[in-house]
């Protein structure tokens, strides 16, 4: 294997773990994430600079379906780099304190929110039209069908996780904050970003054998197959979630207060009975207690000055 390819291969690894650990805020915490960001930001320019004759053949040559969506892609996946890079900057603390207030804080976090799991899932894209190099490679029939059935439910499994986390209304830009758990052990957030970015690489790869399949007569059947493992695969992680979070509505907080009924109102005339007290004429009994307000110091993005 060349030099070249070997310091490629290298960027692209730390580039997936750069990217792995972004997106487990609750594990590394505002200091490490600023300058993990500053890191996957230095990592994208050298990966451009090392994938520089990759631009220099865009206008070159012809377009298949295949081609012109892997350029879709690396496209899209700069653009959402560039400003998940520029956002995050500008609610640096420590990394970049000078872009610090450019903008509103409201837009910078919405935005911050939304283009980095753009960039999450783009990643497992681009990530995904590898596959096939790395699939070739391995030559026994058997072990190319068990590593398939491996990924199929890796994928299940992290299309699950995205639909659970609420991924997709971070992308629509619906989600003003990340809600994250701070009570998981650091190991399973990872193994878990792990596994969605899998699953969007699998479903890239499977994509890019339907669109290899179809402009080919005697792999038209083949190419339905494709079509068809890629939908069951991310229905079945819809269906995995209904199943398993059938009243989920969002990734917002649970919080423990006790809920109201709608359906049942209170009579002006309901006497409540505590303690053996009466108490009546509209009046309700509340026992004294305690409760703990404002976010802990681990919150992302605490510090910012409020705009």
């Amino acid at each position: 294997m060349k030099a070249s390819t070997i310091v490629k291969r290298v960027v692209d690894v730390a580039l997936t773990v750069t990217l792995l650990l972004l997106m487990a805020f609750q594990v590394t915490e505002q200091l490490a994430h600023e300058w993990l960001g500053i890191t996957m930001f230095a990592l994208t320019i050298v990966h451009q600079i090392l994938n520089r004759k990759y631009y220099a053949a865009i206008f070159k040559g012809k377009y298949s379906l295949l081609r012109v969506f892997q350029l879709i892609v690396n496209v899209l996946l700069l653009l959402s780099f560039i400003c998940t890079a520029l956002s995050g900057m500008m609610m640096s603390r420590f990394a970049t304190p000078f872009m610090n207030g450019i903008l509103p804080s409201s837009v910078v976090r919405q935005g911050h929110l939304a283009m980095s799991h753009w960039s999450f899932v783009l990643m497992g894209l681009h990530l995904g039209l590898h596959f096939g190099i790395m699939v070739s490679k391995l030559k026994n029939r058997t072990a190319r069908i068990i590593l398939g059935v491996v990924m199929t439910a890796i994928s299940v499994y992290g299309f699950y996780l995205f639909y659970k986390s609420d991924m997709l209304n971070y992308m629509l830009f619906k989600n003003p904050f990340a809600f994250l758990d701070y009570e998981k052990a650091w190991w399973l957030v990872i193994l878990e970003n792990l596994a969605m970015l899998l699953a969007w690489g699998f479903a890239a790869y499977l994509l890019s054998l339907f669109l290899r399949s179809i402009t080919q007569k005697e792999k038209r059947s083949a190419a339905l197959l494709y079509a068809l493992l890629l939908i069951a695969v991310i229905v079945s992680g819809i269906v995995l979630n209904t199943a398993l979070n059938p009243q989920q509505t969002s990734a917002t907080p649970s919080w423990n207060a006790p809920q109201h009924d709608p359906t049942q109102s209170i009579s002006p005339t309901q006497v409540v009975t505590t303690e053996n007290k009466e108490l009546s004429d509209n009046y309700i009994l509340i026992k004294g207690d305690s409760f703990l307000m404002g976010s802990p110091a681990s919150e992302n993005w605490r510090g910012m000055t409020a705009s």
